[in-house]
């Protein structure tokens, strides 16, 4: 940048930037809700094995591990704009493939594509991130927030998506259960044209280059490192998520055996997918309803209080899991809180992190706190499969605490930085 740049100047990008962000994952949470609702049942159709299903959730998250540190490189040197435009690209190429395995009934095509879909959500979740490059240390995780409240349009509207799929892609010749995704194709082509298109000046660009030229009087605030703050925060993220995916992942399974248990034999497919495209729906508002509240609360109260917060709502999740899962409203009430206990962890946890690093830091650490998140959850999910055939849905229940129990334990390592 050749002149100083103001403060109002700084703000009047910042919300155009979050503007844009919000629009991309209203878009991009479309492509999500699908994938989550539909994966655990196609991944068990076409394996004819329920305990596979987990593969489904494992293989997005395995996707987005493994592509969010040479995103977040990606997005060093060349800008958010061309970082995100990547992920919704990739996730296009995996909705095809997804529809694609599903005609040809191949299993193995079913996980590429699948995992190339969690590449793409990889972007996704970057921005987030993206929404605090430019933003104030007092408002840094209300915007962060704001982008991440986005997402419940989309995340909403992909589960409840399903029956109506169901009739579009019938009648347009789609394989089952795939016709949903056709609006996940609609909706990452609009991301990709609106990231490329709109998403100028980059803001990471921007951040990195008012860094370097104000390194003493940034609009952005001084540059602190917090080391050990930071790696809390990609713990407590990452753990949070974990729990979240694991438990997440195996409810649809768990919701058709309830099902079929229920009403035995006069049970459609139709009153499953239903059954579960209204829980995941409720679940997946639950995780991005409130976040505004959340990164409100994050600025007032402090990360580590709000992160703790997430662990407590957690844990009554978990709770109602192990001794009210056998009834479907028992389990919506338990993904419910699972979603805002995720939210609040997430929230405060992503605000600590950026906040605990210096400017030039921040795609790295982001990138590899985004990897490890995606990495555990797909642990976790494929994990869950066995866990559920096992113990029941109690008995992940139970398992999952110990995530819960270990980042409240190790709290004080984040707070005690973050009051330095």
């Amino acid at each position: 940048m050749s002149r100083a740049v103001t403060l109002d100047e700084v703000t009047a990008l910042q919300r155009r930037t979050v503007r844009i962000l919000s629009v991309g994952q209203v878009l991009g949470g479309i492509a999500f809700g699908a994938t989550v609702s539909l994966g655990a049942l196609l991944a068990a159709d076409l394996s004819g094995d329920d305990a596979l299903s987990g593969l489904a959730t494992a293989s997005v998250t395995l996707g987005a591990a493994a592509f969010a540190i040479p995103l977040a490189r990606f997005a060093a040197r060349r800008g958010r704009r061309l970082s995100l435009t990547a992920g919704n690209l990739l996730a296009l190429v995996g909705v095809v493939t997804v529809i694609t395995a599903a005609a040809l009934r191949v299993f193995p095509l079913l996980l590429v594509g699948i995992v190339m879909v969690g590449m793409g959500n990889a972007g996704n979740l970057q921005s987030r991130f993206a929404a605090t490059d430019l933003a104030s240390p007092q408002h840094r995780a209300r915007d962060l927030s704001v982008v991440v409240w986005s997402t419940t349009v989309g995340g909403v509207a992909g589960p409840l998506l399903l029956t109506p799929g169901e009739i579009v892609g019938e009648a347009i010749g789609m394989p089952p259960l795939t016709g949903s995704y056709l609006f996940s194709l609609i909706a990452q082509i609009a991301a990709l044209v609106l990231y490329l298109l709109a998403l100028r000046p980059d803001p990471l660009l921007t951040a990195l280059s008012l860094a370097a030229t104000h390194p003493t009087s940034s609009p952005l605030g001084a540059g602190v490192d917090r080391p050990v703050s930071a790696r809390y925060a990609i713990f407590a993220v990452s753990g949070s998520h974990a729990v979240m995916a694991s438990v997440m992942a195996m409810t649809p399974i768990h919701l058709k055996h309830m099902a079929h248990d229920l009403h035995g034999a006069m049970t459609s497919e139709t009153d499953v997918t239903l059954l579960v495209g209204i829980t995941i729906a409720l679940h997946v508002a639950g995780m991005y309803g409130l976040s505004p509240v959340f990164g409100i609360l994050s600025d007032r109260w402090g990360r580590v209080r709000v992160v703790l917060l997430g662990q407590a709502v957690l844990a009554a999740s978990l709770i109602i899991a192990i001794f009210a899962g056998r009834s479907p409203a028992g389990v919506m009430i338990a993904l419910i809180l699972l979603g805002l206990g995720w939210s609040a962890a997430t929230v405060a946890g992503a605000a600590l992190l950026t906040e605990s690093s210096t400017v030039e830091m921040r795609p790295r650490r982001q990138g590899i706190s985004d990897s490890l998140m995606s990495l555990t959850a797909a642990i976790g999910a494929a994990a869950a499969g066995w866990v559920l055939t096992t113990f029941d849905y109690a008995g992940l229940g139970i398992v999952a605490l110990a995530f819960v129990i270990a980042i409240t334990a190790l709290s004080p390592l984040g707070r005690i930085r973050e009051t330095a």
